[in-house]
């Protein structure tokens, strides 16, 4: 019995009911978690009817399947997120947790700071964001450090510091400070965060006055300059409302098997701040969405009090032109459910249309899921039909649709741009074409560990899978030409014996020399005639000119343009691949040769040693003990350890090293 046979007779007992369903590939891992509000259908859609090209091959992938049922679509929509983060599988959205975003917390201590953490956890620590960048979470501390004077050391010192003589610190290491005026600033804190600067900045502006009034100039300039910072840093808004509520609004697009994912972050009714999110996506649109999101609040503490979501399909597809955010009061009775346009009948069975076809599928619809969240958080999370939060989620798509083409029209320049690159390149050196590029460079210290790299460039694009290394096997000492000689020769006679595709161009590392020695061996050994061209270096060892032809001559290439930047390109990828490469074979040679030279060491043991510690440096750190698992005795041990260390570098005092 097949595979298919077994999901068949799976899929027959598959149950009415809500849950999470776990597709596995042949070697048993699992590659795709989904929730179902009924599992029978949802499990079942994989398998009937056709699917765009990512889901199909996720589909290629599932050899068998197992599901867990549910009490509801709540549990269903946590026991996900639970399982991804478990499993991690590789079609899924993945979200890592909170630490993609920063947070600004006032720690629970006797004495509290002010940071910006990555890491959220259960400390009894109040936690405010996130913010979508870590400029704007450190651009915002620092005003915050500047207006509340709470401590900033780490370690509490023996004496005050400039910060005290600042005025940014109570000085608790030398001043006995009041729980009470920490509760005071931690509150203002809390309120400027939460929205409330304009409380603030009429607080600071007040002072500014009075300080003025008597006389105190430099007092008036520090208040007037906080002043500056709040309205530097809270001017970027560009929607409000008439409420003062935190909410955060989401909005997605989906494009050639891509999902975009927004985030307007409102606070005290005020847009501040916005976060993009774009990924590949293989399951069905709306459950991907959600999957987003739930992971998104997961183990978050920093919730607003309302959360935005769009409906499902429709918001993703719609092809609307941009809505233009209105703060006009209008526009702000709306938020409120006053003055809303009524829904129309297309629209209402645009909507029922779209919700009973993801309740046929057996996916969560929207406001299931919405339910299902709020129930989880226990905050408001709505689905807004109509009025200016449908505008909101109406602009967080907007803004997902326009983040996609936007990515999708670079994609489609760079490769224009590339393949133009390519084609212009081929005509300055009086090419018909120029497809494939193969570029060789050398790499040797003193003559030691001598290799050579190959990199291969299809219409003007690194082809990373046709990377080759090799170890140089007949020369010896730093000869490049003959290092050069013997890469030429090795390369072309396996493209001829194998019949491999042949290069329109061969790059080399060098001049007149290096030119010369691969056209000997291309056109008198292998009677192969392909252009050779060579890449010099300047004094910065940057690409500074194109030699071709016999004898070689300089090819006049603006340096500005996109066919030296190709060039700039080809010379450091081989470079780069080229040294990657000889480090890899000394550091291997340095750890053989020190091993060797330990009495008592052979091939056999040296292997051993190595694959049971890892490397040169766990060997060293290991005590006599963690030997015996190899049957090397003490004194042995010893032995080996005091080599190695003894051999330890010393450092000069102008950074060089010594052995």
């Amino acid at each position: 019995m097949d595979h298919m046979d077994h999901i068949r007779n799976k899929l027959a007992l598959l149950p009415d009911l809500p849950g999470c369903y776990l597709m596995k590939n042949k070697e048993g891992t699992i590659i795709y978690v989904g929730k179902a509000k009924v599992l029978k259908n949802r499990v079942r859609s994989y398998f009937t009817g056709s699917h765009n090209g990512k889901t199909q091959r996720l589909v290629l992938d599932i050899t068998d399947f197992e599901y867990i049922v549910t009490s509801s679509n709540m549990e269903a929509l946590i026991l996900e997120c639970n399982l991804i983060k478990k499993h991690m599988p590789r079609y899924n959205v993945q979200l890592k947790d909170d630490k993609t975003f920063p947070y600004l917390k006032i720690t629970n201590e006797t004495h509290p700071r002010l940071e910006v953490t990555r890491r959220v956890i259960k400390d009894k620590a109040k936690y405010f964001g996130p913010y979508p960048n870590a400029y704007a979470a450190q651009q915002t501390k620092k005003l915050l450090d500047r207006m509340y004077p709470l401590r900033k050391c780490g370690v509490m010192p023996k004496e005050v510091c400039l910060y005290y003589h600042m005025g940014q610190c109570l000085a608790p290491c030398e001043k006995e400070v009041q729980k009470s005026q920490y509760e005071e600033i931690t509150q203002s804190i809390a309120a400027f965060l939460g929205g409330g600067h304009e409380a603030v900045k009429k607080d600071l502006q007040q002072k500014m006055q009075e300080a003025a009034e008597e006389l105190y100039f430099e007092r008036a300039k520090e208040l007037r300059d906080q002043i500056m910072y709040i309205e530097a840093l809270m001017e970027k808004q560009n929607i409000n409302t008439a409420d003062t509520k935190d909410r955060d609004v989401f909005g997605y697009a989906v494009d050639k098997g891509w999902m975009c994912v927004q985030i307007l972050y409102m606070r005290q009714g005020k847009m501040i701040q916005r976060h993009s999110s774009a990924f590949p996506f293989y399951g069905e649109a709306y459950s991907d969405f959600m999957s987003y999101v739930t992971q998104y609040y997961s183990d978050n503490p920093a919730l607003p009090q309302e959360i935005l979501l769009p409906d499902a399909v429709r918001e993703a597809t719609a092809e609307d032109q941009p809505v233009k955010a209105s703060s006009t009061p209008a526009a702000a009775g709306e938020a409120d459910g006053a003055e809303e346009e009524p829904e129309t009948a297309q629209e209402a069975a645009q909507r029922e249309a779209a919700a009973a076809e993801a309740a046929a599928a057996g996916v969560v619809d929207a406001a299931g899921g919405a339910a299902a969240i709020q129930e989880w958080l226990g905050v408001k999370v709505l689905v807004p039909q109509r009025g200016l939060k449908k505008q909101m989620v109406r602009m967080a798509c907007e803004n997902g649709r326009v983040s996609l083409d936007e990515k999708f029209r670079l994609i489609e320049r760079d490769e224009e741009r590339t393949s133009g690159a390519a084609f212009s390149l081929g005509q300055s050196l009086g090419l018909e074409s120029l497809h494939r590029i193969e570029a060789f460079d050398n790499s040797n210290i003193q003559g030691t560990n001598p290799v050579s790299a190959m990199v291969v460039f299809i219409d003007g694009k690194p082809a990373r899978k046709e990377y080759r290394k090799y170890k140089v096997r007949t020369v010896q000492g730093p000869d490049d030409y003959e290092t050069m000689r013997e890469v030429i020769r090795r390369r072309y006679e396996r493209v001829l014996k194998e019949n491999l595709p042949m290069p329109d161009l061969i790059v080399v590392d060098g001049g007149k020399g290096q030119i010369s020695a691969a056209v000997d061996i291309l056109e008198n050994e292998l009677g192969l005639f392909i252009p050779v061209c060579g890449l010099v270096k300047d004094v910065k060892h940057k690409t500074a000119q194109l030699l071709v032809g016999d004898p070689p001559e300089p090819v006049g290439l603006a340096r500005d343009s996109q066919e030296f930047y190709l060039l700039q390109r080809i010379q450091d990828e081989v470079h780069r691949f080229a040294i990657t490469f000889h480090r890899e074979q000394r550091g291997k040679s340095m750890v053989t040769s020190k091993l060797d030279s330990i009495p008592g060491i052979g091939e056999k043991r040296r292997k051993l040693l190595l694959k049971h510690f890892g490397s040169l440096k766990k060997i060293k750190e290991a005590s006599i003990e963690d030997f015996r698992p190899l049957s090397i005795g003490e004194k042995l041990a010893g032995q080996i350890l005091e080599a190695l260390r003894d051999e330890e570098p010393v450092l000069q005092e102008d950074g060089a090293e010594h052995s």
